[in-house]
């Protein structure tokens, strides 16, 4: 590979990486080669973009970025793919589905929302993060039933007052 193709893939990480919020970094070594193809539409299945990377390359483009991306470049030693995704835990949810069947992929680390997740330890807890349209949902969902409670209660509150007037005027006739 020539210096201008170095730079030209250094540049393309970099945009990579401005762009995504949710980036992953996992080992797939020792997947063979219809295990890895199969990673792969699972990986497109979940929308989520996988691409096989050289260490040294990525590195630079991480330095090139304008994001801080802590400890992360630690961990590029070995075989590297990194995984982007609009959501952040769909690489976590694909990875330890994909580990029901297979010992690999190792996950290295991640950087999500500005935030850096070393080892693959932290696996379970990534794979529980929810998704800022879930967080969202959540607080219209709590917003919305202190409303709903009062409204219901008004309601019913209403009906029995009715009843209650309606009944008393019938007894007095």
């Amino acid at each position: 590979m020539t210096r201008e193709e170095k730079s030209q893939v250094i540049e393309e990480l970099t945009a990579e990486l401005a762009n995504n919020s949710n980036i992953y970094l996992a080992d797939i070594s020792g997947l063979n080669a219809g295990t890895t193809s199969n990673l792969r539409r699972a990986a497109y299945k979940a929308n989520v973009q996988m691409a096989v990377v050289k260490n040294t390359l990525l590195e630079k483009a991480m330095e090139a970025s304008d994001r801080d991306f802590g400890d992360l470049a630690s961990v590029l030693k070995g075989n590297t793919s990194v995984m982007y995704s609009e959501t952040g835990n769909a690489p976590a949810k694909l990875i330890k589905t994909f580990r029901k069947k297979s010992e690999k992929p190792l996950l290295k680390g991640a950087f999500i929302e500005e935030a850096v997740y070393i080892g693959d330890d932290q696996l379970d807890m990534l794979v529980d993060i929810k998704s800022k349209e879930e967080l969202i949902g959540e607080i219209v969902g709590l917003l919305q039933s202190p409303a709903k409670n009062v409204i219901s209660a008004l309601k019913s509150g209403g009906g029995t007052i009715a009843g209650l007037i309606k009944t008393l005027s019938e007894r007095s006739e």
